[in-house]
């Protein structure tokens, strides 16, 4: 049986930039970890190897609605993003927010 990776680059190359496209939409949109998670093709197997911790506290911090900042820059690199923390007000522009390169 195929991985969907290998069904993926069995596919024509404007194919695959049309999902491609379409999945940086969705990725763009608001998302909980799970669906950002789902969206990436990463399964809860595989975080958890990428960030050295059990399948099962994967999805625990997945239903938690409080994480530490930590936690979730390392969830998102281990996704193979960087977190970027960004204040909006409705008098403004948003602002981003830095010092938060050394959590770790």
């Amino acid at each position: 049986m195929k991985t969907l990776q290998e069904k993926l680059s069995s596919l024509p190359a404007a194919r695959r930039k049309k999902i491609a496209k379409r999945t940086d939409a969705l990725i763009a949109q608001e998302m909980t970890m799970r669906e950002l998670r789902k969206a990436r093709q990463i399964t809860q197997v595989q975080m958890a190897k990428a960030l050295g911790v059990k399948q099962e506290q994967v999805s625990r911090s997945e239903k938690r609605a409080d994480m530490h900042l930590s936690t979730l820059q390392r969830t998102v690199r281990a996704m193979g993003g960087e977190l970027i923390l960004t204040a909006q007000f409705p008098d403004g522009a948003p602002v981003r927010l830095i010092g938060f390169a050394s959590i770790d």
